[in-house]
């Protein structure tokens, strides 16, 4: 089975599992979800979850993150992995955002934010201002491998295989799929292959050998 047609029938089981497709991290702006994708990097988003409504409620906006120290903001997100450098990337993002007038739909501007990269600027362009966008992650990146939709060793070179196999209006909702999967049906380690409503069929004879 090509590429092509393993997407169709990933595609049409990924819409019977999941129908609708919530952000995982929670946050009320455009901003929040910006903070809340940074922070999820090497760490999972309930630990994101856990730690957010408290830096929130203190500091939800770029001017109310800008005026507290980067103390205040390390230990309300200690929790989490890199959180010393998260902190200070919070608060650098912060004002680059206030001196150029607010967060805006830009890609360039997005990607020019401390701490922010590719991924999560897909994130907020896609889930927040509806803009088309593959974000790929870890997870993302290795169902392509084991399924075989992807021989990339790079989540860039990931994420544009992907964008080809399905059109640019099933890219929002597919990322989420595809993480969802992945977290609850496909884990990296200890997985039946076999088992597997989508590796049963997809995936490459190397990944059985390796389970």
């Amino acid at each position: 089975m090509n590429r092509s047609d393993k997407a169709i029938k990933i595609g049409t089981i990924l819409d019977n599992l999941y129908a609708k497709t919530p952000i995982p991290l929670e946050h009320s702006s455009a901003y929040t979800l910006l903070v809340a994708v940074m922070l999820s990097a090497q760490t999972t988003d309930k630990k994101v979850n856990q730690v957010t409504p408290a830096l929130f409620k203190l500091a939800n906006t770029p001017e109310k993150m800008a005026a507290i120290d980067v103390n205040t903001i390390q230990n309300l997100i200690k929790e989490i992995g890199l959180a010393p450098t998260k902190a200070k990337n919070i608060k650098k993002m912060a004002q680059q955002i206030i001196d150029a007038g607010g967060l805006s739909a830009d890609w360039e501007f997005l990607e020019s934010l401390a701490g922010v990269g590719h991924k999560t600027a897909s994130v907020v362009m896609s889930q927040w201002y509806g803009y088309p966008a593959f974000p790929v992650d870890t997870h993302i990146h290795r169902l392509a491998a084991r399924w075989g939709l992807s021989k990339a060793k790079n989540v860039e070179m990931t994420e544009r295989d992907l964008k080809k196999l399905w059109p640019d209006s099933l890219w929002n909702k597919r990322h989420l799929q595809l993480i969802f999967f992945g977290r609850e049906h496909c884990p990296a380690r200890n997985h039946n292959l076999e088992e597997c409503v989508i590796c049963s069929w997809a995936g490459l004879r190397k990944y059985f050998k390796n389970k």
